[in-house]
């Protein structure tokens, strides 16, 4: 029997999976994992614990596990909490940490060149944390209200209950953050026991993936972590899920306009024979705009706005679900059509055709997994933690490669039986419970940027880099809100989603069929200055993403139908973004800044608007903006020039000639004012809007470092609002920016009742800033911070042509490194300063506080 996997996709992951990988055992019984790479001068640092919420025994759903993630940022032996990111921020890295159910991850990305600094924070907070009473007060406080959060985020309220119908006895039940209740008992000697228990050196897996020498990196892990001695570890009894026979149904109701539902069946576990097969049939059933799953619900039966399978099973247990969001009064009708459509690829079958084009799929999604430094770090402890086996990819991919339509049939038929399944939908609450809403250092190796100007005035740049072995060509335009008809907002994002479904040449099946065939992505681009397309491949796939290209850009279809989908899907969307607090929140402190000015709204629109778009107005709206000299296409990747860039360069010349379209007048701010929004939720949100320079002013520089300095884990604001005062869970900066407009702003969640204290934070910071107070030390760690940043962000070819466009897009010269750099320290406490008097003044602040509703 022949491989599902083609020959060159083989010699593809050949290529990932030679790189050397040196796995040692310390004394301890830490087990150390290094993979020198010199793609980019970065490094990822990682400490995966064994330990997650299902390891909690007697204290099963306190989230203990969870609680250990914030603490271990509090402080050690030798360091105060704030030292801890301040030191990261301070040499260029960022800091972060997960939990999920069977692990916690602490991981530290930085350049290269501070390895040392890496390896020492991580052993100093996973080995010697002190847990400060003070801190276990203050982060029980922020842990409640994030749980409070978790009441307002529905998709995780729909999974929690998902998971609670699924599994019965497993500890994969409970949520990772843990229920209120028990999590408000939990006292610090418990903590503490915990952490002296699990936190054990021989139940951690250290993962070192960078520009290092394998020897330095075990020479600074042993002298870091090899002084704390092996402990006692003993296994955490849990039990088996008993076998489930009959079908289960939970309803559930929130405050959300649509509906979320579920299908789900127990699986197997990771090691069982059937589990690649169970992940096969998720990518064919489920995944992609070609799929049988998404072609028959939402294409042709038109019940759901999304559809997807999915196949989970990160140990001894697991589960196969289908996912979907549609009308509520569709809900019931997309459950049985997804029933009849199961049955129907039960007795159908597959095609080998379709089981070849999802390894083709899988394979993508395996190199895309390892883009990054941090990414492939990650691989490596997912192997060695979750499977346990560091070939783990290749024994899968062989597993996968070697499956039969008739395998894939008979794991369907014997896993997802109608006595086994679990149906548990989320939808709105009945409208008598409603309440109504209210009115209101080195740059990686490679080829520099070319750069060719078609007669018609299309901008190509092409940048070879074959290390990554894959193709992303970039298409953008200026475009978005500020070309948009007024009381038809949003067509930019629905524009840029209809250019990658109907064509002259194919219709949306056949294109969403032709791209998922070799594994590839055609996305739609859409922000506040840029409209456009992205498609990325494998090498060998350059003609076809080059053809699909063409056909979206030169004879778009607009066909009606899909337009009509489209649209429902856009409007679907819209609803869910609303009923996230914080999306929303975020949605209408920039509109209450803008105003009537068309940077109130960003690409998706709003409701009205969206409703208001027809086929015509987006024919209108893309011959305007698709002319010569208003198109940019930057391709960077593995290709061979000689045959992509005539190819390219043909069709694109075909685009007429014109300029980039006339801007709208300039938003002019308003006066102060102070928002109040009440809704249905949990926690509060504060908001304080000022003007912000757009990306082509003098200032934006100047913007982004005071952007850095105002957010993070290290920054001064989070220190005082967050670690001192407890007074919100999170507490940052954000900007709107456009190309001439922006906003800049503070946000931050808190409890219902602190708004007006932390709003005087918000105060005391920015006037501290205007009297020029920022010290060296915060400026200096922001410019290193966003130095390092940009070199982390470019790892990838989309995030290159990505840049390379829009600058480009916009008439500002691309970016070496040396010049990045350069620009920002220049920025000195003087120009902040200056920037916080003229930009962040009081008398044009827009404050908008929203609240849950009295009573």
């Amino acid at each position: 029997m022949s491989s599902l996997l083609a020959p060159a996709d083989r010699r593809l992951l050949e290529r990932v999976w030679a790189q050397p990988v040196q796995r040692t055992e310390l004394e301890n019984g830490l087990v150390l994992l290094v993979q020198p790479d010199d793609a980019a001068p970065v490094v990822s640092v990682q400490v995966w614990v064994k330990t997650g919420s299902q390891h909690e025994g007697a204290l099963l759903g306190a989230g203990l596990s969870h609680y250990l993630e914030h603490l271990l940022f509090k402080g050690t032996k030798r360091r105060a909490g704030r030292e801890i990111s301040a030191m990261v921020q301070a040499h260029g890295g960022s800091i972060n940490a997960y939990t999920t159910y069977d692990r916690t991850v602490y991981y530290i990305d930085l350049p290269a060149q501070h390895l040392e600094v890496a390896v020492d924070l991580l052993a100093d907070m996973a080995l010697h944390s002190t847990l400060p009473a003070d801190e276990v007060a203050l982060e029980r406080d922020v842990i409640l209200r994030e749980i409070a959060m978790g009441d307002d985020d529905h998709d995780r309220r729909h999974w929690d209950a998902l998971a609670r119908t699924v599994f019965k006895q497993h500890p994969l039940r409970e949520p990772v953050i843990g229920h209120r209740d028990v999590f408000s008992a939990v006292s610090r000697d418990e903590l503490l026991a915990y952490y002296r228990e699990r936190y054990a050196p021989n139940n951690l897996v250290v993962v070192i993936a960078g520009d290092i020498s394998a020897e330095a990196a075990r020479a600074s892990v042993e002298k870091h972590f090899g002084g704390v001695a092996r402990r006692r570890l003993a296994p955490v009894f849990q039990p088996a899920e008993p076998l489930q026979l009959a079908p289960r149904v939970r309803r559930e109701t929130a405050e959300v306009e649509q509906s979320r539902g579920a299908l789900a069946w127990p699986s197997v576990a990771l090691t069982h024979p059937d589990a690649p097969l169970l992940d096969l049939l998720a990518v064919v059933i489920g995944h992609g705009d070609s799929s049988p799953l998404w072609q028959q619900l939402r294409e042709k039966q038109r019940l759901v706005h999304s559809i997807d399978a999915h196949h989970w099973s990160p140990g001894e247990a697991g589960l196969f679900a289908l996912f979907f969001t549609c009308d509520p009064d569709k809900r019931e009708a997309a459950e049985r059509g997804a029933r009849r459509e199961l049955e129907r690829l039960a007795k159908k079958g597959f095609t080998r055709d379709e089981l070849a084009r999802a390894v083709r799929q899988l394979v993508v999604g395996e190199l895309g997994g390892r883009k990054t430094t941090s990414r492939r770090a990650a691989r490596l402890g997912s192997a060695e933690v979750v499977a346990g086996d560091l070939d783990f990819s290749r024994t899968w991919f062989e597993r996968v490669s070697q499956a039969t339509p008739s395998e894939l049939r008979r794991v369907l038929r014997q896993w997802l039986t109608p006595a086994r399944e679990n149906t548990v939908p989320l939808d709105p609450k009945p409208a008598a419970a409603k309440a109504t809403k209210p009115v209101s250092a080195k740059a990686p190796k490679a080829e520099e940027w070319i750069s060719k100007t078609l007669p018609n005035g299309v901008r190509l740049l092409l940048r070879r880099d074959d290390r990554q072995p894959n193709l992303h060509i970039h298409l953008v335009c200026e475009g978005g809100p500020l070309h948009e008809i007024a009381g038809k907002r949003g067509a930019s994002a629905l524009l840029a989603n209809m250019l990658t479904k109907d064509t002259a040449n194919r219709d949306a099946a056949e294109v969403a069929a032709a791209i998922e065939a070799v594994g590839g992505s055609f996305s739609p681009l859409s922000g506040n200055n840029t409209l456009g397309l992205a498609v990325e491949v494998l090498p060998g796939d350059a003609a076809l993403a080059c053809e699909l290209l063409r056909d979206a850009v030169l004879t778009p279809a607009f066909a009606a139908r899909t337009f009509a989908v489209e649209r429902d899907a856009e409007l679907a969307q819209l609803q869910q973004d609303e009923d996230d607090v914080v999306s929303a929140g975020h949605r209408l402190a920039r509109k209450k800044f803008f105003g009537a000015h068309a940077f109130a709204l960003d690409a998706h629109g709003d409701t009205a608007g969206v409703s208001a778009l027809k086929p015509a107005d987006l024919r209108t709206l893309w011959k305007r903006l698709a002319v010569g000299g208003n198109v940019v296409v930057a391709v960077a990747g593995d290709f061979e020039t000689k045959t992509l860039v005539p190819a390219l360069s043909k069709w694109l010349a075909k685009l007429p000639k014109g300029t980039v379209p006339t801007r709208p007048e300039r938003h002019k701010p308003a006066a102060a004012a102070r928002h109040v929004h009440e809704r249905e939720c949990q926690q509060a949100l504060v908001f304080d809007a000022f003007p912000g320079p757009g990306a082509l002013h003098a200032d934006d520089v100047t913007a982004t470092v005071l952007h850095e300095i105002l957010s993070g884990m290290a920054a001064r604001l989070f220190e005082r609002v967050r670690e001192e005062k407890g007074l919100a869970y999170f507490v940052s900066a954000s900007r709107v920016v456009g190309s001439e407009d922006g906003m800049f702003y503070l946000y931050a969640g808190t409890q219902p009742g602190k708004e007006d204290e932390v709003l005087a934070e918000f105060d005391a910071e920015l006037a501290r800033i205007v009297a020029g107070e920022i010290t060296e030390e915060e400026r200096l760690r922001a410019i290193t911070r966003l130095q390092a940043s940009r070199r982390m962000r470019l790892q990838t070819n989309a995030a290159r042509a990505g840049e390379a466009a829009v600058r480009t897009m916009l008439g500002l010269p691309l970016q070496s490194f040396a010049n990045w750099d350069a620009r920002l320290a220049e920025v000195g406490v003087a120009q902040l300063k200056t920037f916080a008097k003229v930009w962040l003044k009081e008398k044009l602040r827009q404050r908008l506080i929203v609240r849950p509703k009295a009573g």
